[in-house]
């Protein structure tokens, strides 16, 4: 099974008019949280993101949708992970990162969705911050609306398993 078939047959793939994060509207909705719920789906997204982690010390991504993807990419590669906080954490140790990072270590950023890029640049910046030497993000899905130039500008590659046109040819069956 392909991912969009997985992520249809899981109900993750939905058509209809939403609102993304970003306050943008779509006529699509890639729900990666009740995806990564479904160990099968899962395994499939972690086999396709695995041959993209071979030259890093550490996965980083960031709560929520992220974490599983991070986690279940640790497990299978051996490679500890980091968890990025959407927002400073105001108690307790106040930390944004959650895991163990050392200065200069390679670090490859996992997300779900990118739609303009705002939640992984911020991610980026933050993991740069804390001495992490960061130059690809690996997503489930690209929306093609911006982030790939975003961070570009940042010297980071996008790499997407999905980009938003091929959800195309499905959205009119």
């Amino acid at each position: 099974m392909n991912l969009v078939e997985a992520l249809r047959s899981c109900g993750a793939l939905k058509f209809g008019d939403f609102t993304l994060t970003s306050g943008r509207k779509s006529h699509y909705y890639v729900d990666i949280k009740r995806a990564v719920t479904r160990p099968d789906v899962l395994r499939l997204i972690v086999k396709l993101m695995l041959p993209h982690m071979s030259t890093y010390s550490r996965i980083a991504g960031t709560e929520l949708g992220a974490v599983p993807l991070a986690v279940a990419l640790s497990l299978e590669s051996s490679l500890p992970y980091i968890m990025i906080r959407r927002e400073d954490r105001l108690h307790g140790t106040q930390r944004t990162l959650e895991g163990e990072l050392n200065p200069g270590e390679r670090v490859v950023l996992v997300e779900d969705v990118t739609t303009t890029g705002g939640t992984v640049k911020r991610a980026v910046e933050v993991l740069r911050h804390a001495g992490a030497v960061v130059d690809r993000v690996v997503c489930v899905l690209d929306r093609d609306e911006g982030a790939e130039s975003s961070l570009k500008k940042l010297g980071v590659e996008l790499l997407a398993l999905l980009r938003s046109e091929d959800l195309m040819d499905i959205s009119q069956e």
